[in-house]
């Protein structure tokens, strides 16, 4: 009996009914029927629909180029569909995360027209070589030479030690001396 009953089984696997539904769609059938629930996933995933749409394109091309339009290899195309829409909606939000973490260097204010007017040749030289000095250097520069404060008010200031403020300022005034040459 379990003989007959394989045997049976087979023909009825094999007969045109069966041949109909085990046979892969088109893909352009298959298009038509699973475009509009795989973009409705897509939608949920991105909350986008230009995106979600751009998505579920994407899938189809990718699954034409590999497959062709009888689909015959693709075992279950529907759960390749659904998985590749999948992937691709992740893909989607990984590039957005990406895009929303880089932050752009900030750019350089530009010098009011004012400032650019009364500043000399010599001035904005000086300044472009400030701008070269490491931060400490400036701010120990700026500090003993614009601001007027002593070794030990700059020492208290940027909580470092006098030796530390003399051999910064000595190191400043040596690079400053080198950019603008001795004048």
């Amino acid at each position: 009996m379990p003989t007959s009953l394989l045997r049976w089984t087979r023909r009825a696997l094999s007969g045109p009914v069966a041949t109909a539904a085990a046979a892969a769609p088109a893909i352009d059938d298959l298009f038509r029927e699973r475009r509009l629930p795989l973009v409705r996933l897509a939608v949920l995933m991105v909350d986008d629909l230009p995106t979600a749409e751009d998505i579920v394109q994407d899938v189809f091309a990718r699954l034409y180029r590999r497959h062709g339009a009888a689909l015959d290899a693709v075992d279950d195309p529907h759960a390749y569909l659904v998985s590749a829409v999948m992937n691709a909606a992740r893909s989607a939000l990984r590039r957005r995360r990406i895009a929303r973490a880089y932050l752009p260097p900030r750019p350089e204010p530009a010098p009011a027209a004012e400032e650019e007017a009364l500043l000399g040749a010599g001035d904005r030289e000086v300044i472009r070589a400030l701008g070269r000095l490491t931060t400490r250097q400036r701010q120990v520069v700026v500090l003993r030479y614009w601001s007027g404060l002593s070794e030990r008010e700059i020492a208290g200031t940027l909580r470092i030690t006098t030796g530390t403020v003399k051999s910064t300022a000595h190191r400043a005034l040596t690079l400053l001396r080198a950019q603008l040459g001795e004048r």
